[in-house]
């Protein structure tokens, strides 16, 4: 409490307000003080309660501006869902579905074609297509696709009255059709009702189009009788975050307060009556009276600061303006010696401008030591790259002269793993930094080189891959790759055409569900001998490294074989990279005043 009511008076330390304040007293007579600080509270007093009245409103819309926004969020990040699936249709409802069970917020959700025929609703699998071409929503999307919330009075899919939230799907350039969410109006006009049921108020809130989506839920409200007269909602989109007072269809005069709610896609409209809003005018006799004496005391103001601006403040400022710029990372030259200013500014000017010289020496010689070992850091591992290559190439010649196919099977694996090391100091000093290694990238370019190196056309092998971005350390990122490459090369060898599929597959997903966790899973379809895929039971050399690997990135690999699929799956801890983000420089914030809490 105390150290918050010092920086709200912080602002009384200046030199210009102590200035002020004094010559306040000086000039003005105490009647003239009084009266001018009681007409200008009366207008702070009006400012505030316009300021005051868009907060309410905007609270008031805050229930349903979480809605909104959470829906356009779901209905977003459905998309991809869908994508995977959308030529399957019980798949994409058993996704809709699933997700209207496990929310208790929305109505229901599909994604609809551009056809206007939805297989894939939250009815579930099985259900019948539903036509969506006599919805509104579908028209207006049809007419305009572009992201978009409206009302229906009735729901295709529930039946009862419901906002609906549509966002375009796109696959490539081309768009596919809409997800739609649908949430209940009734829901969105509940939250109009806390804090906001005072007699005498009104609250609508209206899409991009300026059609109503929800009032605050009053049966005796007309929509008409909250809008200001001879006004539609869409003329209110230009003035919002406003108020203004006019008269209402009704003949009422009332204030009115237009916020957005989703900038963009709605607005809520406030509806006030001057009592409850707190506001009044300026009499204009009283503002006149005080005219004069207000002008005689802002022009002594004026002079005074004027004076103490030429010898003191522009000069403080102008080296403020230096030392920001430095702490920012301007240091190409030493600011220079403000000359023309008094001698106790000039000698801290020159104090700043000799430790400045002192930095940037310092910093010069620093940044050339660091650029020196990176550089040679760079090339040991350009050169470790160069000879792992080198012994993946010899064993590739020997394994071309040995005509045992047990050898050569054995020689090919310790390529490959060689390879893989050679592909992780590739990418050690192609990387912009040496501490950090693209994980996810580092294992598709191991993929990809045994894909193409291992797999025959001809047996029809599909690899499906799917990577979050993931950074580790070089100690994680090399195991880590081993592992995948070990479990790989196991998941081709024992890859068979499961019963009812077409071919045979292998899959291989790296994902981040916490911070700092990650999953890396392996999975192959298996054929008609299930025992042949039981890659951890066996004793071979690739089990052991599988389980070498996992114990040093402090994980466990786990193992499952069901309905002709095997999977390998390692959860493990992610190491942070540095203890300080480097974004969040751009969170520093740099004062001129030294007080307790602020950042430098």
């Amino acid at each position: 409490m105390h150290w918050r009511l010092l920086d709200r008076l912080e602002f009384t330390k200046g030199l210009g307000f102590r200035l002020g304040a004094l010559l306040s007293v000086a000039i003005l007579p105490i009647g003239l003080i009084s009266l001018v600080q009681t007409l200008h509270v009366s207008r702070e007093a009006d400012r505030s309660a316009e300021i005051a009245l868009l907060g309410r409103t905007a609270s008031a819309a805050a229930g349903e501006r979480a809605l909104l926004q959470s829906a356009l969020g779901t209905a977003d990040a459905l998309g991809p869902a869908v994508l995977e699936v959308v030529n399957a249709a019980d798949a994409c409802s058993e996704i809709m579905r699933s997700f209207i069970v496990h929310s208790a917020v929305y109505q229901g959700a599909a994604f609809v074609p551009m056809d206007g025929v939805s297989s894939c609703t939250s009815n579930g699998p099985g259900a019948d297509p539903i036509d969506m071409r006599p919805s509104p929503a579908y028209q207006k999307f049809i007419a305009q696709p572009q992201t978009m919330i409206t009302s229906l009075s009735r729901g295709t899919i529930s039946g009862r009255p419901i906002v609906v939230v549509m966002q375009p799907l796109y696959q490539d350039r081309d768009l596919l059709g809409y997800v739609v969410v649908s949430l209940s109006s009734a829901l969105l006009q509940s939250t109009h009702s806390v804090g906001f049921g005072t007699e005498g108020a009104g609250i609508l809130t209206f899409n991009h189009k300026g059609e109503p989506l929800t009032t605050d839920g009053r049966p005796e409200v007309e929509v008409g009788d909250l809008l200001p007269r001879g006004a539609t909602l869409s003329s209110l989109i230009e003035r919002n975050d406003s108020t203004f007072v006019e008269r209402s269809n009704t003949g009422e005069r009332r204030v009115f307060a237009v916020v957005p709610v989703v900038p963009g896609l709605v607005y809520a409209l406030g509806s006030w009556s001057p009592r409850l809003a707190g506001l009044g005018g300026i009499n204009m006799s009283q503002f006149t009276a005080i005219l004069i004496p207000i002008a005689l005391w802002l022009v002594s103001l004026a002079v005074a600061y004027f004076a103490v601006y030429r010898l003191v403040l522009r000069h403080i400022r102008v080296l403020r303006g230096q030392m920001r710029r430095f702490a920012i990372g301007n240091r190409d030259v030493p600011p220079p010696v403000l000359t023309d200013a008094p001698a106790e500014i000039t000698d801290v000017s020159q104090t700043f401008h000799n430790m400045a010289r002192i930095l940037i020496r310092d910093e010069e010689a620093m940044e050339a030591a660091v650029a020196e070992k990176t550089v040679l850091l760079k090339e040991v591992h350009h050169r470790v790259k160069n000879n792992l290559q080198l012994i993946a190439s010899i064993i590739n010649m020997q394994s071309r002269m040995i005509e045992d196919n047990d050898a050569k099977r054995v020689l090919r694996s310790v390529q490959d793993r060689v390879a893989a090391l050679a592909t992780i100091y590739r990418n050690l000093y192609q990387a912009e930094h040496l501490d950090a290694v693209e994980a996810d990238r580092l294992i598709g370019d191991i993929i990809n080189q045994m894909v193409n190196a291992s797999v025959d056309a001809a047996i029809g092998l599909r690899v499906k891959t799917s990577f979050q971005p993931l950074t580790l350390q070089p100690d994680h990122a090399v195991p880590l790759t081993l592992l995948a490459t070990e479990a790989f090369t196991n998941a081709l060898k024992y890859a068979g055409k499961a019963p009812g599929e077409d071919h045979p597959w292998v899959r291989v997903t790296l994902t981040r569900p916490e911070k700092y966790q990650a999953v890396l899973e392996i999975s192959n379809s298996v054929g008609q001998r299930p025992e042949d895929a039981a890659i951890g039971e066996g004793t071979g050399l690739g089990s052991q490294l599988i389980e070498a690997f996992a114990t040093q990135l402090e994980g466990k690999a786990e193992f499952q074989h069901d309905d002709h699929v095997f999977t390998l799956r390692l959860p493990f801890k992610v190491q942070r990279i540095n203890d300080v983000d480097v974004t969040d420089i751009r969170n520093v914030v740099l004062t001129s005043a030294a007080r307790k809490g602020a950042r430098h």
